[in-house]
């Protein structure tokens, strides 16, 4: 007789399937967890001033997910055996998977995490709905139905009344140097920011997110202003110094806590239970900033990534333009193109550099990977790395069509009416410097130089040396920040050897077209480099009183014996006249 149990059994392609999507989704609440526990360090860093390990987590987080999506790969594989690439047992996957993440928070990232791993599996190019969740179709604000949580403090009458609950709710072991010198500060600053704006109406009441922020050195308490009639952005930068806690900083304007949610910062620590509402709370704040950038910097930067290819397809959509070369120089080592009303550029990798560039290909990548896993310090670019991208061929303008096809043959290949992008990075548009530097004013052009001094300098500081100073590989933001974006010659501070330049020996000498001295593989000769910058007269006077000092080998030798020291050098994202503000009579 048949067991009638054997007969209720479901099919076999079936039952791998159900036993796939759980060991996937349970991949998932693995890796979320042990985000959320890294996380979770930040504040112990931060009351203990353990900056070396704040850095640490920060590497160790954003290599997580990499990490998980290889080691559930291998496991499916052994799991499913030869039906690993069964496309039929994945589309039950992908079935079984979708009904397992319903009501889930974030429900999004657990899509996100199957398609990386079904991409990885099958090679994936362009989309496949079938076997992954479609990026299009995932919007992770689409179904946010509650809100962050918050703490609200309503003014009854007195400023600094509510400051003083907001700054007393914030609970670190280290005591504040002076609480009400905190208080004051921060009370004057909200109240001189109004007066400015013309709001002489009371604001009613503060909405904190109720999670702290931390960023390497940093702890931030972030919320808003609310009045009858206004919102204001209210972002309140925390320092433990050697006296104790204090406010650091006061950020009211969208431009300041825009550069402190920058593109080119490193990613907050957080502990966000759900961070899609979070976003949406920051999206109050900061109606400019796009929602992919703003999962990022909350550390979510694979999610940022689907996101960002969400919002780059669905303005295809809604745009006649064609990708067209990017403005600027044209690039040795990438091609560089761009959709002129939207706020991106793709860069490919050439197949060839010409001379004077000796980098290899796969050198050039580490670089990228170096960046992203480095301290941005908001003077590096965010660069997104993606793979197997298709788009057709009659959205590229001609010359770029024929740029593509013979400087990037290895990297880009036609199939029918599209072009296959094997690898490619995404990084927010800027102005190149010497572009900028044409068009601006005298006070705006002085201002950019001054700027390009201290991008140079805060490098510095996070043990990168540039390689090549050249104005085109810089770009200024629409808030007139200089940000870094070329990584080929990239390299450590602590790798190079710094060195002033050798006198000629002879007058013979001093006419060679080449060194008359040993230069070797790491040497640089920091004196040289400001005779290659194109600046005005008057630009380059003000960057040499202000920053001259970059250009000298001593400067590079001291930062290196700090950092080899093991000291961590701030970059903050906020103005540095703040700091003495919010640190005076302490």
């Amino acid at each position: 007789m048949t067991d009638p149990r054997a007969q209720q059994a479901p099919p076999f392609g079936t039952h791998i399937a159900r036993l796939a999507a759980r060991r996937i989704a349970g991949a998932f609440a693995d890796y979320n967890a042990e985000f959320r526990a890294v996380t979770r360090r930040a504040p112990a860093r931060f009351d203990s001033r353990d900056w070396k390990g704040s850095q640490r987590d920060a590497v160790e987080r954003m290599e997580l997910y990499d990490r998980f999506v290889a080691r559930t790969v291998a496991e499916l594989r052994e799991m499913l055996g030869p039906r690993a690439e069964d496309r039929p047992v994945w589309t039950r996957i992908r079935a079984d998977f979708a009904e397992r993440v319903v009501g889930l928070p974030d429900a999004e990232f657990t899509k996100t995490f199957f398609s990386s791993i079904s991409r990885q599996l099958f090679g994936t190019v362009g989309v496949d709905p079938d076997i992954e969740f479609v990026a299009t179709d995932l919007d992770p604000l689409a179904h946010v139905a509650s809100t962050v949580t918050t703490n609200t403090y309503v003014n009854h009458g007195s400023l600094a009344l509510l400051f003083e609950d907001v700054l007393g709710d914030v609970r670190f072991h280290t005591p504040w140097k002076d609480l009400d010198h905190s208080i004051r500060h921060v009370t004057g600053e909200v109240t001189a920011h109004l007066a400015a704006r013309g709001e002489h109406r009371a604001v009613q009441r503060v909405e904190v997110i109720r999670p702290v922020f931390y960023q390497i050195s940093r702890a931030y308490i972030v919320g808003r202003l609310i009045g009858r009639d206004f919102l204001v952005p209210l972002v309140i930068a925390l320092k433990n110094s050697d006296g104790g806690m204090l406010v650091d900083a006061v950020m009211l304007a969208q431009s300041d806590v825009s550069i402190v949610f920058s593109f080119s910062r490193s990613y907050f620590h957080a502990d966000l239970e759900h961070v899609a509402e979070a976003v949406v709370f920051l999206k109050s704040l900061l109606p400019r900033k796009p929602v992919s950038e703003l999962f990022t910097v909350l550390g979510r930067a694979r999610q940022g990534k689907t996101e960002r290819y969400r919002e780059i397809m669905r303005h295809l959509a809604d745009t006649p333009d064609r990708f067209v070369q990017a403005p600027g120089e044209r690039g040795l080592v990438m091609v560089c193109f761009t959709l002129p009303s939207f706020d991106v550029v793709f860069k490919v990798i050439r197949d060839r550099f010409p001379y004077p560039k000796s980098v290899l290909r796969e050198e050039v990548m580490e670089k990228y990977r170096l960046v992203f896993r480095h301290d941005r310090a908001g003077r590096l670019v965010d660069a997104q790395e993606f793979r197997r991208l298709r788009f057709p061929q009659a959205l590229f303008a001609p010359e770029l069509l024929a740029e593509l096809r013979a400087e990037a043959s290895l990297t880009v290949r036609e199939a029918g009416e599209h072009l296959i992008f094997d690898h490619m990075y995404i990084e927010r548009r800027m102005t190149p410097l010497n572009l900028y530097l044409r068009a601006a004013s005298p006070a705006a052009a002085e201002q950019a130089a001054l700027d390009y001094g201290q991008c140079i300098r805060d490098l510095a500081h996070t043990n990168i040396f540039p390689g090549d100073l050249l104005l085109k590989n810089f770009g200024v933001t629409r808030n007139g920040r200089v940000i870094f974006y070329d990584y080929d010659e990239l390299c450590l501070v602590t790798d190079c050897r710094f060195r002033e330049l050798p006198p000629p020996a002879t007058p013979e000498d001093e006419m060679r077209g080449e060194p008359w001295f040993y230069v070797g593989e790491h040497d640089v000769f920091p004196e040289t480099l400001v005779h290659f910058l194109a600046f005005e007269a008057a630009q380059r006077a003000a960057l040499l009183h202000t920053h001259g000092e970059v250009f000298t080998a001593r400067f590079w030798r001291q930062v290196q014996r700090r950092l080899l020291d093991g000291e961590v050098l701030e970059v903050l994202p906020y103005h540095p006249h703040r700091v003495r503000v919010a640190s005076a009579g302490l």
